[in-house]
């Protein structure tokens, strides 16, 4: 699973420094206040027209199009690193396995699957991982460029994590001297400016602390927290070679054992489950409750929990089974939050792939959070093979900021004229994470669900349109965007147009007109018939 390295990049650098589908862009206009904190919680809610935010026109297509419609039941499967079932904004969101008698320890419905009532889990008891590159090195040099390649970019990571690794042992000295001095493991920006000492330490500890807490604002705290995490996770466990997080006790390099894991889509810590809490809200989160943000789906939307992303990098067999898994219990799309740069059994994600396509499944997957194009270091699974597409159910999606203009595009976000189909909102995105808990979040991996969210909605209230039919509208439908705007990390300017096939942003206004429009004329079409 690639990491958002946004607040990561920003701490070091602290430490160190110590419809209407064819409307034309030229009506936007840049919104130049800073968002309220409602906007800032509901954004991608918001309509880039009406409100100068490059939202999805969400609230628009409740509001005009959809009051008096209903829809039909939508499963959404959400592959992932777990998934709190039962957080208070997801409560009637959940699937259920109807043919599972739970805790029975009985295969009941015979899928192969014990006890899977609200979904899978293909790490069992796991949650800590390699890349992939670690596990290509890992299994010896077999004189492959693929090996040859792993080890040389495992070799420069290890070498750039020291310096960070001294970086955050100092922050989190002074963070740990700061609590000892006020007496209390949180703090505000207000209590740290108020200590006064002559201790040359602590006056040190209050300088690095103090300039931390200026750029990052009242949760440098938690942010100290995840950069620290990272960068140990980075090497006690996804650059360790020493390290073996499977446990599910099968051979992952044989695709002949696809029963493993067990049925709690939570996995052991609900508190690991954050990212796929955080996706599976952002697709479904209760609308109009007044807690966290809300989902894109008000009604009619399960989410079936496939547990298969690790903290380090996927298997790709986990993948492909998951996959095959969500598709075979009904659902219609499958978010995918998740990605890599070494893909060893591509071959059968592929295959899980065109196996969701013949069952008329759209795969929505994130785009990655590498600032790099895709179109010439791939971030896996693509739906290629040799340059040629295998089927049309996979849409790749890039991450919008919510400001309009020449920052568009989310620093972190991937981007490719050929391989990401489109943009959606993925930055500061506020949504459920776990224990009842709502939390911002960024990257490709919560600009996927919202553009998976879209999905779903024009597949409930338009269940008759295809996979396929469904991909292009998003696309075809978004509105396009003609700004020159900064990709690589601020290190180059290209047209919007540039940056993915469709040259657009997710627009569910436009969307659902377009699926109306299109289900028309299947209609009249059938009845010419």
């Amino acid at each position: 699973m690639k990491l958002n390295p946004f607040y990561i990049s920003a701490i070091a650098l602290m430490a160190s420094a110590s419809i209407n589908a064819q409307q034309s862009t030229n009506t936007f206009i840049a919104k130049k206040t800073e968002l309220t904190e409602l906007q800032k919680q509901r954004w991608s809610d918001l309509d880039l027209k009406k409100d100068s935010i490059p939202g999805m026109s969400v609230d628009k297509s409740y509001s005009e199009l959809l009051k008096n419609k209903k829809g039909t039941k939508i499963i959404v499967g959400v592959v992932d690193s777990g998934l709190d079932i039962d957080h208070e904004d997801l409560k009637g969101k959940i699937w259920t396995n109807t043919k599972e008698i739970p805790g029975n320890n009985i295969d009941d419905d015979k899928n192969g699957f014990i006890d899977d009532v609200h979904g899978w889990n293909f790490l069992g008891d796991a949650t800590n991982e390699n890349l992939e590159l670690t596990r290509i090195v890992k299994k010896g040099d077999d004189g492959s460029e693929s090996y040859k390649s792993a080890k040389a970019e495992l070799d420069k990571k290890l070498a750039g994590l020291n310096p960070q690794k001294k970086q955050v042992d100092m922050i989190v000295a002074a963070d740990k001297a700061i609590r000892e001095e006020l007496k209390k493991d949180k703090y505000t920006i207000e209590e740290l400016k108020a200590i006064v000492t002559t201790d040359a330490g602590l006056s040190r500890s209050k300088m690095i602390m103090s300039s931390i807490a200026s750029q990052a604002g009242e949760g440098f705290q938690d942010e100290i927290k995840s950069y620290s995490d990272y960068v140990y996770d980075q090497l006690n466990f996804n650059l360790n070679v020493d390290f073996n997080g499977r446990k599910v006790g099968d051979n992952p390099d044989d695709m002949k054992e696809t029963h493993y894991g067990n049925g709690n889509v939570k996995g052991p810590n609900v508190e690991d489950a954050l990212h796929g809490t955080h996706v599976a809200g952002i697709i479904a989160q209760i609308r109009g409750n007044d807690k966290g943000g809300d989902g894109v789906v008000a009604d009619n939307v399960e989410i079936l929990a496939v547990r298969a992303v690790p903290n380090g990098d996927e298997y790709d067999k986990d993948i492909a089974l998951a996959i095959r898994y969500a598709v075979d219990n009904g659902a219609k799309v499958i978010n995918g939050s998740f990605g890599k740069d070494y893909s060893p059994h591509k071959e059968w994600v592929w295959e899980a792939i065109k196996y969701a396509a013949s069952k008329d499944v759209l795969i929505v997957h994130a785009a990655g959070n590498d600032a790099k194009s895709v179109d010439t270091e791939p971030n896996f699974p693509t739906d290629e093979v040799n340059g040629k597409e295998i089927s049309d159910n996979l849409l790749t999606i890039g991450a919008l900021n919510n400001k309009y203009g020449k920052d568009l595009v989310a620093d972190f976000s991937n981007y490719g004229a050929k391989n990401v189909d489109v943009f959606a909102p993925g930055v500061e995105i506020y949504a459920t994470v776990p224990n009842n808990n709502y939390k911002y979040e960024q990257g490709t991996s919560m600009a996927s669900p919202n553009a998976a969210g879209v999905a779903a909605l024009v597949r409930s209230y338009y269940p008759k349109l295809t996979a396929s039919q469904v991909k292009h509208i998003l696309m075809d439908s978004g509105t396009p965007i003609t700004e020159t705007v900064t990709v690589d990390g601020t290190k180059k300017d290209i047209p919007f147009t540039s940056t993915c096939v469709s040259g657009k942003i997710v627009n569910a206004y436009n969307a659902l007109l377009m699926a109306e429009k299109m289900s028309a004329k299947t209609k009249v079409k059938k009845g010419k018939k």
